[in-house]
């Protein structure tokens, strides 16, 4: 926990990687090619809202054991999803370890065997009918939030002849503007692929790797039911989350 006195922490570029990075192929079509407009006069609409305090959850918004199957409008069997049963769970916090309550929290990732419930995945890993993938929550007074799910599976992808991503999970944390959502994604501590993902390979510096590392903590696990992971999301100054937009 940091001192409330201590200085303004000057945003360090290299934390992040370029915006082209030949290793990753998408990101050389994707890089601009042209100097970045300022923003210097931005609108009303970029500077407040949503204001997610009054949002009413689903019981289920935040299990993904039980969300889809308990959601009509998602056709759900009603099964439980294949899979290493987990909990995610974490704070929000500043760089000074302050909490950031009543802030939506939302994720979403592939199935046990990799494969994402999205009709351009053509993964050859069968979709599972009692799992959806998604899940939100608000974090409460501590800025603590929690999601129950399933493992995902790590999958293929065509960057090169044998790219495969780690197992990991999206996450989207919404700050006070819908211009200052941030996106993130949590992996496992431990996995090998980790360090071979092309991906994760543009980050100069390994400390922001470390920074979305998922921790296991057996004292939130549950005997004879599941592991948890421990992902906590610093949203600014020197000991931030690596975030994928900033």
């Amino acid at each position: 926990m940091q001192n409330d006195n201590k200085r303004f922490v000057e945003r360090d570029r290299d934390w992040h990687p370029p915006a082209y990075a030949p290793g990753y192929k998408t990101s050389v079509a994707r890089s601009p090619s042209q100097s970045l407009v300022s923003l210097q006069t931005p609108s009303a609409s970029e500077l407040t809202g949503p204001d997610f305090r009054q949002l009413r959850m689903g019981r289920y918004d935040n299990d993904l054991l039980m969300n889809f199957r308990e959601d009509p409008a998602l056709a759900g069997s009603a099964g439980l999803p294949a899979g290493e049963r987990i909990i995610m769970f974490g704070r929000v916090v500043d760089q000074y370890g302050k909490p950031v309550p009543h802030t939506l929290v939302e994720m979403w990732q592939a199935n046990a065997g990799g494969r994402y419930r999205h009709k351009k995945d053509g993964y050859l890993a069968p979709l599972d009918p009692n799992f959806g993938g998604v899940g939100r929550c608000l974090t409460d007074e501590q800025g603590w939030y929690r999601f129950r799910t399933i493992k995902p599976g790590p999958y293929p992808w065509p960057n090169d002849v044998n790219s495969w991503r780690p197992a990991h999970i999206h996450v989207s944390v919404m700050g006070p503007a819908i211009s200052t959502r941030l996106i993130t994604q949590m992996y496992f501590e431990g996995d090998p692929l980790i360090p071979l993902c092309p991906i994760v390979q543009t980050l100069r510096d390994p400390e922001a790797v470390e920074t979305m590392i998922g921790r296991l903590d057996m004292a939130r696990s549950r005997p004879m039911d599941c592991l948890a992971y421990r992902f906590d999301l610093v949203v600014r100054g020197e000991l931030q989350t690596y975030f994928e937009n900033q």
